[in-house]
């Protein structure tokens, strides 16, 4: 039996941590023990514990509680409690999911305890070190032994990063393996999607007709820290709103909120805009399904843009999801107001766009766990 630790820490990791352990209940819980960890790093119920609740996901079974703080305070936080955890819990291994710092926290405390790491949207790269988010990714992904990207971009930047792209077992540290996986979070898209209609009347509460909005959503420390950034945002979708006559739905993420309590043209700044609070998983998932387009920074609701087939507007100067602009239906617009309106006039009402099968088949969470359980059969082992 493999005791697993499926770490998790912010609201998008608890979304694709239930994709594994929905995989681990339905073929594997002969095979694998697992024991699903919460740093604590989102406390606010409204923004964690709903989604356990609401899509049934197992709650945790230890949750850290290290709550917010600076950077490197949180992060120190989250390995002194993780390193006490792994010691008493003895784990065979630990899978971290994407770049935050609960991702870089456990990577490092499993490590340095010899646990071998799997890290989940491995090869994502903005090439942008500025962002806390792409220095986690890159210190995690050289860590880690099993890694397994969601886009064969992300496999070639692991490869030209000096990951051997298809080496010989036993596979551990010194010799990781790379995967080109899919996306778990296309798994989740596919089965929470016919829930989600059962969200529906939000539309009729916001009043607004399924394909004739704008969904937004503003989180990045980035955008909502920099007054001048988030003013140019808010202007932009206001142009579309108060300019263009296209509803544009915002749920305010508790950051971006604090921000603007703090200043002066708050009204202002929202006129025409339909704010609600932090949306659930599934009333997050009805939006996208029933938008025209998507504005965001988050790099969850670009590629979930994608899924659902809407064009993306980026609020950000690069993207570790190239393929999407590649394609041509998203667009980086950083924190330009004009690039934003711009944006909004190229995408709204096409249909000619085109949204091909980048992350997979739907069934990327039984992928990872066979090869989870090959490396430690006897031809794939660690030692």
């Amino acid at each position: 039996m493999i005791r697993l630790v499926n770490l998790v820490g912010a609201r998008p990791q608890i979304i694709k941590a239930s994709a594994v352990s929905r995989a681990l209940k339905d073929q594997y819980a002969s095979h694998v023990l697992e024991r699903v960890v919460h740093t604590g790093q989102h406390y606010d119920p409204g923004m964690s514990q709903v989604f356990f609740d609401e899509l049934g996901i197992q709650p945790p079974h230890i949750n850290l509680g290290v709550g917010s703080g600076p950077h490197g305070r949180q992060t120190a936080w989250m390995l002194e409690r993780l390193e006490e955890l792994f010691s008493r819990e003895h784990p065979d291994v630990v899978v971290v999911y994407g770049d935050t710092n609960s991702t870089l926290a456990g990577a490092l405390a499993a490590v340095k305890m010899h646990i071998p790491v799997i890290h989940i949207e491995a090869g994502m790269r903005s090439f942008d070190k500025n962002m806390p988010e792409e220095v986690n990714r890159i210190m995690t992904d050289h860590v880690s032994t099993l890694l397994f990207s969601p886009t064969e971009a992300g496999f070639r930047n692991l490869v030209r990063e000096g990951f051997a792209p298809d080496p010989s077992p036993p596979y551990h540290i010194n010799n990781p393996r790379i995967f080109h996986s899919g996306d778990i979070m296309y798994d989740n898209s596919l089965y929470f999607g016919e829930r989600a209609e059962s969200k529906r009347s939000l539309l009729t509460q916001l009043e607004v007709e399924e394909g004739r909005f704008v969904l937004s959503t503003i989180h990045r420390d980035s955008n909502t820290d920099d007054p001048e950034r988030l003013r140019s945002i808010l202007r932009g979708l206001r142009n579309i709103a108060l300019g263009e006559g296209i509803p544009v739905v915002l749920p305010l993420h508790p950051r971006t909120l604090h921000v603007l309590e703090q200043m002066n043209e708050k009204e202002e700044l929202l006129e025409g805009l339909k704010i609600l609070p932090p949306v659930s998983f599934l009333e997050m998932i009805l939006l996208e399904k029933t938008a025209a387009l998507i504005i965001t920074d988050s790099g969850g609701v670009q590629k979930e843009s994608h899924f659902f087939r809407k064009p993306c507007l980026v609020l950000r100067p690069h993207t570790e999801w190239i393929e999407l602009v590649e394609n041509g239906t998203a667009l980086l617009v950083d924190a330009d107001e004009n690039r934003i309106l711009e944006g909004f006039r190229r995408f709204f009402g096409r249909e000619d766009l085109t949204f091909p099968a980048f992350y997979g088949d739907g069934k990327t969470a039984y992928f990872m766990i066979d090869r989870i359980l090959e490396l430690f059969s006897n031809d794939h082992g660690t030692s």
